[in-house]
């Protein structure tokens, strides 16, 4: 997809989250990687609900300004994941109410913010850790999330996701789209655990996801 398009869809992307509830006011953002190596990420202070493709945040490789507006705050998170993880080329962060709730209430645990209760939540969004908080826009918290994909790497279930302790998750994918499913699934989850706090899926079933889908667990 060229950079016009991506664009496009980050805005896309954007107005939808805002009109359904996963973001509000001026909270959340979204970053895309281009073919070039710089980004694309949506301005401080912006609401996702009101983007404008051409007032995107364009940035080099090395974080420098080449147009749009001021660049939000999270872009030292978000190309400290994209160099962690070379496949991602699209990074969300919202406030999501249910996990932001869920982090206030208790996580199911550290590494896996809630229990594999659903398929879909295995085969769709995988393990899902919980960095712990950190003011807003805290360069330490880049360090903790490259740290946490790293060891994602090492035993053989990449992420997809981690959870910002009261502030929301951070998701990344191949494209806007992708990224945005798996944040829905995420909260989704999280949303169901609140309201029954059901058992989780038995080893042996997961084990049945992750050979007949690839599930990352």
């Amino acid at each position: 997809m060229n950079a016009p398009d991506l664009r496009d869809e980050v805005c896309a992307v954007g107005r939808s989250l805002f009109e359904r509830g996963y973001v509000h006011g001026t909270a959340g953002n979204i970053s895309v990687r281009l073919e070039d190596g710089s980004f694309l990420i949506t301005p401080t202070d912006a609401c996702l609900g009101r983007l404008q493709p051409q007032r995107l945040a364009h940035v080099g490789p090395d974080g420098q300004p080449l147009g749009g507006d001021r660049a939000s705050k999270t872009l030292a998170l978000h190309r400290r994941i994209y160099a962690a993880d070379g496949q991602a080329r699209c990074v969300i962060h919202t406030h999501s109410t249910h996990l932001v709730a869920l982090t206030l209430k208790g996580v199911w645990s550290r590494s896996d913010v809630v229990p594999p209760i659903t398929p879909y939540y295995v085969m769709k969004v995988g393990h899902v850790p919980l960095i712990p908080y950190h003011r807003p826009g805290d360069p330490a918290v880049a360090d903790l999330v490259a740290q946490a994909i790293e060891a994602g790497h090492a035993a053989g279930a990449p992420l997809r996701a981690v959870m910002l302790d009261r502030l929301g998750p951070n998701v990344w994918h191949d494209s806007p789209a992708a990224a945005m499913a798996v944040l829905e699934e995420l909260e989704e989850t999280a949303r169901l655990w609140l309201m029954t706090a059901t058992a989780p899926l038995a080893p042996v079933q997961i084990e049945e996801l992750v050979r007949a889908f690839g599930a990352r667990w």
